[in-house]
């Protein structure tokens, strides 16, 4: 298991950036079946966004285990806010990647800033301060990730494959992955129930 590295880099926010990418009901790629993605970079050459409402099975203290950063001891004496903080499965891409997005009360030099108030983490660092009760205010973190080269991403929302909306911080960080679709949907007007194939932006 290992976290991405990733140098500070100034990125020109694409128009995708910080919002959410909804499946619509007719996707055909099963791995997006009812799953919401948040866009953390969108430009010409492509797109990069994390699933945020599918769960992984791996514990966050067994995974601070394996990254060595604890011990067995110490893991099982994680407060609360740490040891049920949830692993999220963000793609298909580099499952053994791990990216965590964030409140920007949070910040190091490798972090990636996504919006005025959203920033992207990728180094180790976060999770010792997560560990360690110093962490961002809110956080998820996702293992792999959704990728889109040029033009991808556009032409699927244009099949209407996808619905996309900005995304609210308190929908972002909801732990109830469970129903973070529903809520996502009916939170811009939307009933599942009367929900079509020829929708588009909201």
């Amino acid at each position: 298991m290992e976290i991405l590295h990733q140098k500070k880099t100034t990125v020109k926010r694409g128009f995708l950036d910080d919002q959410f990418l909804i499946a619509m009901p007719g996707m055909k790629d099963e791995r997006f079946a009812r799953s919401v993605i948040y866009i953390c970079a969108h430009s010409e050459e492509g797109a990069m966004g994390l699933i945020i409402n599918q769960s992984q099975q791996l514990l966050f203290p067994d995974l601070l285990v394996q990254l060595g950063i604890l011990d067995e001891e110490e893991a099982i004496r994680l407060p609360p806010p740490a040891r049920d903080f949830i692993i999220r499965n963000g793609g298909p891409v580099d499952r053994s990647r791990g990216f965590v997005l964030h409140t920007d009360d949070y910040k190091v030099e490798s972090s990636l800033v996504i919006s005025d108030t959203i920033c992207l983490t990728a180094t180790i660092d976060i999770l010792r301060a997560i560990s360690a009760g110093k962490g961002p205010r809110q956080a998820l973190m996702a293992l792999g990730y959704a990728g889109w080269g040029a033009g991808q991403l556009e032409y699927e929302i244009a099949e209407n494959g996808w619905l996309t909306c900005p995304a609210r911080p308190e929908l972002l960080f909801d732990t109830d992955i469970e129903r973070q679709y529903d809520r996502i949907l009916a939170s811009i007007g939307i009933d599942l129930a009367h929900l079509s194939q020829d929708s588009g932006h909201a």
